[in-house]
């Protein structure tokens, strides 16, 4: 139990140190380095690390290395004379001109096993687009037959995995995957008591202004169109089989797990985020402020599509999602989900690049070690 907890607590102390310099190495002001990790050790949601326990060190390629060196106490071995474990974490971030949106865009944070399950009848080609699986477990994925994954890059953080057949191409195992790259950065909007909408609402065309939607259903087969803005789904959203929606310029944003837009099939869905603004870049964002809300992880499903075109971060790092959809032309997304689970879909997939909200110097920050 005492080797248990010390592990346990390594890999978060790794977690804080790793989301420390990812956050500090984009600036080369050495107080300013210093002043933003400290804020980021700080935003841990259980035992915060103080940032006078960390050694910060600039390194000749301008790279920045956070290391952390402390203990823990045990509980039992201390009977037979070891009152604690030594613990140590390191990690280095450096930042570079190429641009995030440019390379990665698939995140998979969650390390639990089969974090990653691709089915027979998935299909994924992207000829810049760089998977970023963050699972060590046994296994971390797991490809059955009739699968084809073609992208730049799929990177596993582990090196245990279960292939049943099927193409994966440019599969790196034991290789360092991209961090979160927008975790603790992005706006969460105040939420009102009030509804916009809410209930079963029917028609053929629909339009919604942006505001708070509660717990809607639309029936029959409905064009819906989503007005430019910032539009809050609160409770489940249903959407019938057949029909179209259409958002441009709008973001849609999740205050809880329980909170989500469900089709039904055979949806036509074309979505774009804004392009200017405070939610710049975000297609469908969730809150993540909550720590008992992000303790919570619950499904999502991109339900049966019969065509698709999205554009923009959709970022649901709470989220167990399953990809069903099909897509009539190219997808340009940055996608950030707990697990993922992609069955009979044909993605045709590039990374997103008109920008986002998050703070920005210009430069990708990538860890190097």
């Amino acid at each position: 139990m005492d080797v248990a907890r010390a592990f346990a607590e390594k890999e978060r102390l790794q977690g804080l140190i790793d989301a420390a310099v990812l956050a500090a190495a984009g600036t080369t002001d050495k107080n300013a380095r210093f002043a933003i990790a400290s804020a980021m050790l700080s935003k841990a949601s259980d035992e915060p690390l103080d940032i006078e326990d960390v050694l910060l060190a600039e390194n000749a390629d301008g790279s920045l290395t956070g290391t952390y060196s402390g203990s823990i106490k045990t509980n039992f071995l201390q009977l037979a004379g070891l009152p604690s474990f030594d613990l140590k974490v390191s990690a280095t971030a450096l930042a570079s001109e190429e641009s995030a949106a440019s390379t990665d865009c698939i995140y998979v944070l969650a390390s639990q096993g089969q974090d990653v399950l691709i089915n027979s009848g998935a299909n994924i080609y992207s000829k810049t687009c760089r998977v970023n699986v963050h699972s060590k477990a046994s296994p971390a994925f797991i490809m059955n037959s009739g699968a084809k994954i073609d992208t730049a890059k799929f990177c596993v953080k582990g090196t245990n995995y279960i292939k049943n057949g099927g193409t994966l191409s440019n599969l790196e195992v034991g290789c360092t995957p991209a961090a979160d790259p927008y975790a603790g950065t992005l706006p969460e909007p105040m939420v009102s008591s009030s509804c916009t909408t809410s209930g079963t609402m029917d028609g053929q065309r629909i339009t919604l202004k942006p505001g708070v939607h509660c717990a809607t259903t639309f029936n029959g087969s409905p064009t819906i169109t989503f007005q430019p803005g910032l539009h809050i789904i609160k409770g489940r959203m249903i959407i019938n089989s057949g029909a179209t929606v259409n958002a441009q310029g709008v973001s849609f944003y999740f205050p809880d797990v329980n909170s989500e837009i469900r089709a039904n099939g055979e949806l036509t869905f074309t979505a774009t985020a804004p392009t200017t603004g405070t939610y710049k870049g975000l297609l469908m964002f969730e809150k993540t402020s909550d720590a008992s809300n992000n303790a919570n992880k619950q499904q999502y499903i991109f339900n049966g599509s019969k065509g698709e075109i999205l554009e923009g971060i959709i970022y649901l790092p709470n989220r167990n999602v399953t990809y069903n959809s099909t897509t009539n032309q190219v997808n340009r997304i940055t996608l950030v989900v707990n697990q993922m689970i992609m069955n009979s879909s044909n993605w045709l997939l590039e990374p997103y690049t008109s920008g986002s909200s998050t703070p920005s110097t210009g430069a990708y920050v990538r860890l190097i070690q």
